[in-house]
């Protein structure tokens, strides 16, 4: 057996490969984002406007919401390094694909774009639900909230990351005449899944499946969750075993439509939020861009204070979630009412705001919660499934958001996501509502393993 310091270095390790892993496959999607300003400007003569990207957008999102189902049973019976990683470079395959796809404009104009984007965020869909499951099998219980919300910034991160060195990209082919053929989408594309491919072939090497292929044993699940003594292993289990206990918990749905209604919001902004900058607060599209990654970066801080105060309040998220999305309706509808045409740092702030009360409950519901649920047999499953119902949500912010900023205003726009949002908050009571009630019947976190209660279903 390993000592406790070998385990703590490799569980550092494993978080870091985890979040530089995940952060990687934000380089092969946030592209699009970037590059859908220049898109436009080359394709609007041709057809494409605001409702084809919004239809490119959705096509990706409802492969990806299908994806996490798919991929959530394969993490729990299959393990989540294969998964992890064959999505990386699978997605890699696609964004190279994606780059020369515009010689084939002429023979299905949009649907040409939509198809490969929709297999890549089909191959996207893998890395989550991979994280979960190994995470699952790594990290002790008193951390989960802290160790998820770290893990949630690597999307949060990456993001901002590849908006800044896409951008970036963009802006010398802007700025500098001998470099003009970087300022082109399928420049963008080449260079993501370049970078990318790198990042993946160094996980090969640290990306260790669980804390026995160092000798070390693995932590405790949440005692908590609804499985029982049987959600403290990995097994394999028939799909029906995994999904029964789900199907009966009032908590596991409520986690599904909070999750369905920020999502939503969310990748509204990670979409459109290039495109709004460029539109109205009238900055250039690489200046946009690199402008759009305060969105991931505010929202990384908002994760981790959640997760911090989470584990202080030993799991009670309902005590962060409701008056986060109370703020969160609040930003929106400022975004909303307040004419800011030509004020690109009023913008900036407004979209920051939304995303620090958007992101720190977001980085909850298919991380610590899938968790808390799921225990070790079904983590991979539980987070799968409530991120499918968040894509399904998201589905209609590519076109639908699209259809309103085209017809009516991007004013129009957010005052439809406000309304969003109060649904996501009368979830959110209602979650915490349970939540409340589940904790005050059981152990502490640190107690002894129960039973799972007979449940939830009377509460």
């Amino acid at each position: 057996m390993s000592s406790p310091s070998s385990l703590r270095r490799w569980q550092w390790i494993t978080a870091g490969s985890l979040f530089s892993g995940y952060a990687a496959y934000y380089i092969c999607r946030s592209n699009l984002s970037v590059a859908t300003p220049l898109l436009l400007a080359e394709y609007s003569d041709r057809g494409l406007n605001k409702e084809g990207m919004g239809l490119i957008a959705s096509a990706g999102v409802a492969t990806y919401a299908i994806g996490k189902i798919i991929n959530g049973l394969l993490a729990d019976r299959l393990g989540g390094r294969p998964l992890f990683l064959g999505g990386l470079f699978a997605s890699v395959v696609c964004t190279a694909v994606f780059a020369v796809s515009g010689n084939f404009w002429s023979l299905a104009g949009v649907g040409v774009f939509a198809a490969i984007w929709a297999a890549n965020r089909l191959f996207q869909s893998c890395g989550w639900v991979a994280l979960v499951n190994i995470a699952s099998r790594w990290f002790p219980l008193s951390r989960h909230a802290t160790i998820m919300a770290f893990l949630s910034c690597s999307f949060l991160v990456g993001d901002a990351a590849a908006r800044a060195y896409l951008g970036g990209v963009i802006r010398l082919g802007e700025t500098r005449p001998t470099m003009s053929y970087l300022n082109d989408w399928r420049a963008v594309f080449w260079i993501a899944a370049g970078t990318t491919l790198l990042i993946g072939v160094a996980l090969f090497r640290f990306l260790k499946p669980d804390p026995s292929h160092v000798g070390a044993a693995e932590p405790e699940a949440n005692p908590a969750n609804l499985y029982g003594e049987d959600g403290q292993k990995s097994r394999r289990t028939p799909f029906r075993e995994l999904l029964a206990p789900l199907v009966r918990s009032p908590l596991f749905w409520t986690v599904c439509l909070t999750n369905f209604g920020l999502t939503l919001i969310r990748e509204t902004f990670n979409f459109w939020t290039p495109t709004y900058l460029n539109e109205v607060a009238q900055l250039p599209p690489g200046l946009a861009a690199a402008a759009s990654l305060s969105f991931p970066l505010v929202g990384a801080v908002s994760a981790i204070l959640a997760g911090v105060l989470s584990d202080r309040f030993a799991g009670r998220h309902g005590r962060i979630m409701v008056p986060s999305i109370c703020g969160l309706i609040v930003a929106l509808v400022l975004l909303g009412t307040v004419d800011l045409t030509g004020r690109p740092w009023t913008a900036v702030l407004l979209v920051s705001l939304v995303s620090f009360f958007l992101l720190g409950p977001y980085s909850y519901l298919s991380g610590v919660m899938a968790l808390d649920i799921g225990g070790k047999q079904a983590s991979g499953t539980v987070s799968g499934l409530s991120d499918s119902a968040g894509y399904g949500g998201a589905i209609l912010s590519g076109y639908t958001v699209g259809v309103l900023a085209e017809r009516y205003g991007w004013n129009v726009a957010f005052l439809g996501l406000a309304g969003v949002s109060l649904f996501a908050l009368a979830t959110a009571v209602f979650y915490w509502r349970l939540n409340e009630r589940l904790l005050n019947r059981t152990t502490a976190p640190t107690g002894s393993s129960h039973t799972p209660p007979s449940d939830v279903e009377d509460v």
